[in-house]
């Protein structure tokens, strides 16, 4: 199944490290400056929403913990189970990676920052004042793109597969602040 992620919003991929005196949050892009996705992190979100998803259909406990094993396994489960669901990154097309190499050349740097934006934050004390030395930079991926990846499945987990992506509405860090509102579509459909 091919997917395509819209972000409607600004989204932060973090990739866990800074740039001191730029950047105290930064993104995860691949060696030539293209953010992307983690398949893993995108399979912890999707197994959330899983679960969450059979917990409103009101579904047995052990039935729920049986189905999240067989379509996700467990962290460091190599079990090639032919059920278990196959997770890609999500990145941009190839086709706009090709065409910002053909305009930019291969400069990783350019083509973070033209991807994406730098915002800023600060702690409010009570009476609304910012409060002094909390001052924090992110870098967030710019809202408008279109990321894809694909979930390899098997026709009879189809379904739930979709059902549990229309559930998905953030991704990325601060999700509780805004960030990373997407959409999810099927491919070829």
């Amino acid at each position: 199944m091919n997917v395509k992620m819209l972000l409607v919003s600004d989204a932060i991929f973090g990739n866990g490290t800074s740039i001191p005196g730029e950047e105290d949050v930064s993104i995860l892009c691949d060696d030539q400056g293209f953010p992307y996705y983690k398949a893993g992190t995108w399979k912890g979100l999707f197994r959330e929403q899983l679960e969450r998803l059979l917990q409103w259909k009101s579904v047995p406990e052990d039935e729920i913990s049986a189905t999240l094993q067989a379509l996700l396994g467990e962290s460091g489960d190599e079990n090639n189970d032919a059920r278990k669901l196959r997770f890609s990154d999500l990145a941009l097309s190839d086709c706009v990676k090709s065409a910002v190499l053909d305009q930019t050349g291969d400069d990783p740097e350019m083509i973070r920052r033209i991807f994406s934006n730098m915002r800023t934050f600060t702690k409010l004390t009570e009476e609304g004042l910012a409060k002094e030395h909390t001052l924090r930079v992110a870098r967030c991926v710019n809202k408008g793109l279109a990321f894809h990846g694909s979930i390899l499945c098997l026709d009879q987990d189809r379904n739930l597969v979709t059902e549990t992506l229309s559930m998905m509405k953030f991704i990325g860090t601060m999700r509780n602040r805004g960030f990373g509102k997407v959409e999810f579509s099927e491919e070829g459909k």
